[in-house]
Formats: C-alpha cells, sequence, structure tokens
C-alpha cells in the first residue's frame, strides 16, 4: 500500500482485499482461514500505515454519513480503527461521547495508543479485537457504531448496537478500496441480522452506507392498543 490514499492501491492488494471482504460476507465461517494473514498485514504496515495513506478527504464521507444519519452518539464503536484517526476524529465531532476503537492488529493498536491527544485519554480508548469472532462489549453497548474501510461481520456489528441505534459504512475509495462489500451485500447481510438501511451516497473520494437498528419498544407504544380510539373523534 505504498501510494497515498488519493490514488487506489496496487491491484494485487485490491484483488486479494477484494476476495477476502466478499468471501467473509458470503460465508463468514471462513474468516478463520483469513485472520492470521490479515493481522501480519496490517501488523507490518503499521509504523508507515499514516504516512502512506495521508488524504485531505479522507473522513468526507463519513462526515457525509453522520450528517445524513442525524445522530448525537454518546457511546461509540470505531470498527477496524487502525491507527485511531476515525476514533479522534469522532470524539472531535462529537464532544459529549465516549469511543472505544478496536482493531485485529496489535501493532495498530500501539500505534493509535502513541497519536492519540492527551486531552482524548479520557473518552477515547483502544483494544485489540476481531469483529470476525466475538467482540468483547456486551449486547447493545453503542448507538453508534462507525465502520470504517473494513470488512462486513454483520452478526457481531448487529449485536453491539443498541435498539435505535445506527450504523455507519464507509469505504474511503469507494470500490476501488480493498475492503469495499458491494451495497447490495452489504444490505442483505445487515437486514438478516435485523438492521433497516437508511440511505447510501457518495462524498470526497469514497462511498458511505448508513443503516439504524429498529427501536422495538417505540414501534410498539406507536401501535394502537385493544380498546384505543382510532381516527376522528
Amino acid at each position: 500500500m505504498g501510494a497515498p490514499e488519493s490514488s487506489p492501491p496496487p491491484a494485487p492488494i485490491r484483488i486479494i482485499g477484494h476476495g477476502i471482504s466478499r468471501t467473509v460476507a458470503r460465508f463468514p465461517w471462513t474468516w478463520p482461514l483469513f485472520r492470521g494473514f490479515t493481522r501480519r498485514f496490517f501488523d507490518r504496515v503499521a509504523p508507515i500505515w499514516d504516512t502512506r495513506t495521508a488524504s485531505p478527504e479522507r473522513m468526507a464521507p463519513l462526515d457525509a454519513a453522520l450528517e445524513l444519519a442525524r445522530v448525537t452518539p454518546r457511546r461509540i464503536l470505531d470498527l477496524g480503527t487502525g491507527t485511531g484517526e476515525a476514533a479522534i476524529w469522532l470524539a472531535e465531532r462529537f464532544p459529549n461521547a465516549s469511543i472505544v476503537g478496536v482493531d485485529l492488529a496489535p501493532k495498530m493498536i500501539e500505534a493509535a495508543r502513541e497519536r492519540l491527544p492527551e486531552e482524548l485519554t479520557g473518552r477515547v480508548r483502544y483494544e485489540v479485537a476481531d469483529a470476525g469472532a466475538r467482540l468483547p462489549f456486551a449486547d447493545a453497548d453503542f448507538d453508534l457504531v462507525a465502520q470504517v474501510s473494513v470488512s462486513a461481520f454483520f452478526a457481531e456489528t448487529a449485536r453491539v448496537i443498541e435498539p435505535g441505534g445506527t450504523l455507519v459504512v464507509v469505504s474511503r475509495l469507494g470500490p476501488a478500496t480493498p475492503a469495499h462489500t458491494p451495497p447490495r451485500l452489504l444490505r442483505r447481510g445487515f437486514e438478516r441480522e435485523g438492521l433497516e438501511w437508511v440511505d447510501a451516497g457518495a462524498a470526497g473520494l469514497g462511498t458511505y452506507y448508513v443503516l439504524r437498528k429498529p427501536d422495538r419498544v417505540a414501534a410498539e407504544l406507536r401501535q394502537p392498543r385493544a380498546g384505543d380510539r382510532v381516527g376522528d373523534e
């Protein structure tokens, strides 16, 4: 991944990334076959990741997705945080929220902890975690999950979103992103886990997708009950 993010990654990286993302999305049980390779790759590039992916437009699709979602979250999960850039950006955008950034690669988490500004240490933390296995969080632990340029793991991601919570999926280079999951496959996978598709769009160099977990309690409260009068008085 030697080119800046304004240029597509080399073809072999895109082909391998696309293959892994599509395979895991369709057949989640295959993830253990790719986990070790993926962890080693990102551990290896962690020391130079920021210099090789720098671009002023990196956050444009995430920003556009959040404008569309119109959320004010309190607990945010940055899934596939890498060196923590999105987690820091989210903390600055939502000053009353706490943020957890997780990544499969320990070296990425080390780099994220090193670059975390001191003023954010009380609200942002980083952990090594694997969404393809089990995330170290309780059910419904977050009201916003941001997934930026990482493969989709439908079941675990949906599990940790609270009812009424929001999922934002970003591919920073659109279909050229190595970990890009095609929208139809992405939508089908998350809808199977009970999330509802809100909308999709493009901004900067990337694409974004917004989904939401239905708030069943609120929906039930909106339903007319036996004995309620419906219609004009």
